[in-house]
């Protein structure tokens, strides 16, 4: 292969993979726990977008610390999640290469 049609392949995947995190970007990622009692949704751009506590007891003070302890366990899921997906697309377009500057 020659260098200029190695260097249009890489801009090729470069432009490729710009659009890939731009598109995961834009995706809404969501965990929940105790069935549902607790929803945790995170954009790809890995930041907490809504917080929904579906069991009202959970409110009650006497559940503060486990409220607190319930909320850590779905907000770090979800941002799990994203990430896990992320570097599951990533990978597969780049072939496992590191490419500079990932979102």
């Amino acid at each position: 292969m020659n260098m200029q049609a190695l260097l249009k392949q890489a801009q090729k995947m470069q432009k490729e993979v710009v659009e890939t995190e731009r598109e995961l970007k834009s995706h809404v990622y969501s965990a929940e726990l105790s069935g549902g009692a607790i929803i945790a949704e995170a954009t790809g751009e890995l930041k907490v977008s809504k917080i929904d506590i579906k069991d009202e007891a959970l409110l009650n003070l006497e559940n503060k610390e486990m409220l607190e302890d319930m909320l850590v366990m779905v907000v770090n899921e979800v941002i799990q999640k994203a990430t896990t997906e992320k570097d599951e697309v990533m990978n597969k377009l780049t072939a496992g290469v590191k490419m500079p500057g990932g979102f």
